[in-house]
């Protein structure tokens, strides 16, 4: 694309150079430059809550001699509302806005603007926004995750599989609500085992024919997954739901409702006396839990709930005290090795220190 003119929009410079990149192979990856396509989406379209209801335009529109500090600041103000709505947390925005800046820095020096946009573009702090506490995880340990299910399927069976589903594979709720079971497009291809993820639903009827990553992939369920689906269907739609293409229809057979699972989790989350109310969002740090405590390859996970960088990954993971104390233990059996001292203070003759690998009986005979 020839950009000799400066009335170039921000939408095709940046699509532009990020191709630009990946021929010169400073994108090279296929997790980087699909990174850098979810961070353009939103930086050319604008960002959205997960209801739908509030929406930060992006700067496509505008053209590159045109931006001016204060498009980015109103941008900035708008983007920290969906912050503390917990919609995003600031280190994902703080992503974006690095990206921000090499596209302003490089059309700087492209076009000689007068401005030097990308040194006023300013980080949120995210010394207040701990990706997790100990008061408030928001994920749970494997025994926590049977109890959980166990009280739904008692209690609220009709969201039983939609929440097997979500703990068993990350993916967001609202990727799980547009799930096809049958029809033409079926998400689900039950002899195969496949779930196809390609959707995602915000606001009323509306559906994104893509991910909130922008990606779309496919994930091969186990049986026993496929047999909790079957039963979902099988014994929790009524008559006006099974005449749903949809896997998880509402009682009229449309879409669920974003906060469908809010009230049911509050309730479940109080019986279990947890001290913190489990959200919807915490399937999916639960599920980076579990891949780790199962010692699922993190490419793997990454496969399946569709992070697309290791950086998200670890922010949708809590490491649980249990952990560490285990991977120290490892830590310190290699510390313990043989030793010899020279002596006691009172010139005893050397003593062989007993370790703590000498006092395990033997392996093998």
């Amino acid at each position: 694309m020839d950009f000799k003119s400066s009335l170039v929009h921000f939408a095709d410079y940046a699509v532009s150079l990020m191709e630009r990149k990946v021929q010169t192979r400073e994108l090279r990856s296929p997790l980087a430059i699909e990174n850098w396509r979810h961070v353009l989406s939103h930086l050319i379209g604008g960002t959205s809550s997960e209801d739908g209801e509030y929406h930060v335009p992006g700067f496509g529109e505008l053209a590159l001699d045109e931006m001016r500090v204060g498009h980015i600041e109103r941008w900035r103000a708008s983007i920290a509302e969906l912050i503390r709505r917990g919609e995003y947390s600031p280190r994902t925005i703080n992503g974006w806005i690095k990206t921000l800046k090499v596209i302003l820095k490089q059309a700087a020096s492209e076009f000689e603007l007068p401005r030097r946009l990308n040194e006023n573009v300013k980080s949120f702090d995210t010394a207040d926004h701990p990706t997790y506490t100990e008061e408030d995880p928001n994920s749970l340990t494997p025994e926590q995750v049977k109890e959980f299910l166990a009280l739904m399927l008692e209690y609220h069976p009709h969201h039983y599989a939609m929440t097997f589903l979500g703990f068993c594979t990350g993916l967001r709720p609202c990727t799980l609500r547009p799930i096809r079971r049958k029809g033409p497009n079926s998400d689900l291809l039950w002899d195969q085992r496949k779930l196809l993820v390609r959707q995602s639903q915000t606001l009323g009827r509306e559906v994104l024919q893509t991910t909130k990553q922008r990606t779309r992939y496919s994930v091969h369920l186990p049986q026993e997954a496929i047999e909790v689906l079957r039963w979902h269907v099988d014994s929790q739609l009524t008559v006006l739901q099974q005449g749903s293409d949809l896997l998880f229809p509402s009682v009229t057979g449309t879409f669920r409702s974003a906060s469908v699972l809010n009230k049911p989790f509050a309730e479940i989350s109080e019986m279990m006396n947890l001290g913190f109310v489990f959200t919807q969002q915490g399937m999916r740090r639960t599920f980076n839990d579990l891949a780790r405590e199962a010692q699922v390859n993190d490419l793997v996970t990454c496969s399946v709930s569709g992070h697309l960088t290791e950086e998200m990954q670890r922010h949708y993971s809590s490491v649980r005290s249990e952990e560490q104390e285990a991977g120290l233990a490892k830590v310190v059996d290699l510390m313990m090795v043989k030793a010899r001292v020279s002596g006691d203070r009172r010139g005893d003759r050397p003593q062989e220190v007993v370790t703590k690998q000498e006092k395990r009986p033997a392996r093998f005979p």
